[in-house]
């Protein structure tokens, strides 16, 4: 059994050395600074550890124009250049003819056809069921790829039993704007529910997507707060990781947050982290974005 953690942090990429629009340098982010020793940038893209690498992976991928969330996401969750196949960038949604490309080949399924157990970590609120028992199916790219695999999604009740948890760690949000009354969770210990199912699963997937709000500006939480929050649960689950047995790989879909000067996405390369036991193969083999389910899939057969 070879356990990949699979973190997907929307709109994340490496940015300038400038605290002045990068948040990473102005609130010292102590995952980097920390756990990894130095802050990339632009300058400083690579940073290495013993059982690590922080990595840019290229998310234009050979099409002009700025990198969307629907192609990004697609690329990264089915393994192929999606912006290439589209004729342009697309977002945030899925391109219509991007759909049976998921359903066939998004890395759920593809987990599930060499009988591996897999695990999407993210809860839902009672308004997503109700929009999609609705009928309507506009979701993002991982959200369908789950529905689209067979997978049942997390729910209120997976959160409340500590078997999920909800997209922005802690359940606040869900409590201030939806009604909830949930208790407030620890980011440390959202880490370690998330390790718990890894040690269950050979894929667990996590999506956190508030970076990206943060970035376009249309999000009304406080960013130090924010950012400490998934600072604290990506510490915990780097320093609670045994690197002998798991691998951690943590990919954006494309830059926007690292520069907070502007609220559009970026060209930037996205941040990419790899950990653990095939840390050095990731770090090697990943290139671009379509190369991520690919060599995820690669590490499976290693011994």
């Amino acid at each position: 059994m070879n356990p990949v953690i699979l973190l997907f942090i929307d709109g994340v990429g490496i940015g300038k050395k400038d605290s002045e629009c990068n948040p990473f340098f102005k609130y010292k982010f102590k995952t980097f600074t920390e756990f990894f020793g130095s802050i990339p940038s632009l300058d400083n893209p690579i940073i290495k550890i013993n059982n690590g690498f922080i990595f840019p992976v290229d998310a234009r991928m050979g099409v002009e124009g700025l990198p969307q969330s629907g192609t990004g996401q697609t690329s990264i969750f089915c393994g192929i250049n999606a912006p290439q196949f589209v004729g342009k960038h697309f977002g945030p949604y899925p391109y219509s003819t991007l759909i049976p490309v998921i359903k066939e080949k998004n890395i759920f399924i593809e987990f599930m056809r060499r009988n591996k157990k897999v695990f999407f970590m993210n809860a839902y609120p009672q308004i997503f069921f109700d929009y999609i028992n609705s009928g309507k199916s506009r979701l993002g790219v991982i959200s369908l790829s789950s529905s689209l695999s067979g997978l049942r999604f997390n729910s209120i009740t997976d959160v409340q039993e500590g078997s999920a948890l909800t997209a922005e760690i802690t359940n606040e949000r869900w409590n201030t704007k939806l009604g909830y009354n949930l208790p407030i969770l620890k980011p440390s210990l959202a880490a370690k529910r998330l390790l718990s199912a890894a040690s269950r699963n050979d894929l667990v997937v996590y999506e956190y997507f508030l970076t990206d709000h943060l970035g376009h500006g249309r999000y009304d939480g406080n960013i130090e707060k924010t950012l400490g929050i998934l600072d604290e649960f990506l510490f915990t689950i780097f320093t609670e990781t045994d690197p002998e047995k798991y691998t951690i790989l943590l990919c954006s879909d494309h830059g926007n947050f690292e520069d907070l000067s502007v609220k559009t996405h970026t060209l930037n390369p996205s941040l990419t982290i790899s950990y653990g036991m095939h840390a050095s193969f990731l770090f090697q083999k990943i290139k671009d974005l379509s190369d991520i389910k690919d060599s995820l899939l690669d590490i499976q057969s290693i011994i």
